[in-house]
């Protein structure tokens, strides 16, 4: 059985690590390179760096701090923000990035899917789904969760896997910072009907969550921020609690 993974995420604005509660209310919550190499040592499996205010001026700073991050650490790690373009991943990746994640411009021109996949291969593609609950259905959002449009999550998830993404970043704008627990029925839907891994996102408050999304969601990894940012859960501790419940996971 593959192990699950335990994947902190670091929100970035202006080269700062930020956390904020359903998308608003933005927090300082420390330097990212810092951040990350700590929870590499500490048994992180893989890191998400989003650089959430991005826009195409910002792109070098970002190739900067990338590198900055692959000296630093040795796990794998996943960036996105701002990423528009064939010649943005290959800037990303080259300065070490192991998967770039594409979201709004994935949706805006979904033939960039297919190429992403064709040029770097599926396993470096992840798409990120922001998605909110309403009107008795989950609906993509774009732009950082400030537009809302009239395509259904689920339907927009198996288009993506179609055109070749490797990997899905399911987002629940509805959970996001909340920490009240993961948005299970939907990542199950998802996780057991598509054939890539899907790392939850969004609601993670405690060990027992990550439990939940691992036993009833059969999410492939769970992608938390604040509880790690500030110290509220620490990864070895999180790993043993899994361990103990019959989760598969790393050392």
């Amino acid at each position: 059985m593959l192990t699950k993974r335990i994947i902190p995420c670091l929100d970035i604005k202006d080269g700062r690590t930020v956390k904020g509660i359903y998308f608003e209310n933005i927090r300082d919550a420390g330097d990212p390179v810092e951040l990350g190499a700590r929870y590499a040592a500490e048994g992180a499996d893989e890191l998400v760096f989003l650089d959430i205010t991005a826009t195409h001026e910002q792109r070098k700073t970002f190739a900067e701090l990338v590198r900055q991050i692959a000296h630093h650490i040795s796990i794998p790690f996943t960036v996105g923000g701002g990423i528009s373009t064939a010649e943005d991943v290959h800037t990303l990746l080259n300065a070490g990035a192991d998967k770039i994640s594409v979201n709004t411009a994935a949706y805006r021109n979904p033939a960039l899917i297919d190429e992403l996949a064709r040029l770097f291969g599926s396993q470096c593609v992840v798409v990120a789904i922001d998605t909110k609950f309403e009107e008795n259905d989950w609906w993509v959002y774009l732009n950082g969760g400030r537009i809302r449009t009239q395509t259904r999550a689920v339907h927009w998830a198996h288009e993506v896997v179609d055109r070749g993404a490797g990997e899905i970043l399911l987002t629940s704008m509805s959970h996001d910072g909340a920490k009240q627990g993961f948005a299970l029925d939907l990542t199950r839907e998802l996780a057991t009907t598509l054939p890539v891994p899907i790392i939850a996102s969004g609601g993670a408050g405690t060990m027992q969550h990550f439990l939940d999304v691992f036993q009833q969601a059969h999410a492939d990894a769970a992608l938390a921020a604040s509880i790690f940012h500030f110290g509220e859960i620490s990864i070895p501790e999180l790993k043993a609690f899994l361990k103990q419940n019959g989760i598969p996971v790393r050392d």
